[in-house]
């Protein structure tokens, strides 16, 4: 697959199986190398699993999954999977950015 935006329904969504019917239109993927960037998501059905579904899948895939700067509940859903928190220097953006990835961990049900 190569690099570049992940955007619902695309064929690239569907091996993940990130679609409309479980995220708003608002969301999208990113992939960078060997790595899935997860910068913005919200999903329609809030703690019925389809989060856990798409990390479970993007890590079947052989991907590591990074969340840059996460808000909110996805900071303790990230804590809760054992994601581990990187301060990074981005010389994109001129600043150190905060990183959150995932790559040896277990999904709890």
């Amino acid at each position: 697959m190569k690099d570049g935006i992940i955007k619902l329904d695309s064929e690239r969504a569907k091996i993940f199986n990130f679609t409309s019917d479980k995220y708003t239109s608002y969301s999208y993927l990113w992939k960078q190398e060997n790595k899935i960037i997860i910068s913005f998501i919200e999903t329609i059905q809030k703690g019925n699993g389809d989060l856990s579904r798409l990390f479970n899948n993007i890590k079947e895939q052989g991907y590591i999954i990074s969340v840059p700067t996460p808000l909110g509940k996805m900071n303790d859903i990230l804590k809760k999977k054992g994601f581990e928190k990187k301060v990074i220097f981005d010389k994109r953006v001129g600043e150190s950015v905060e990183i959150w990835e995932g790559k040896l961990w277990v999904i709890l049900e």
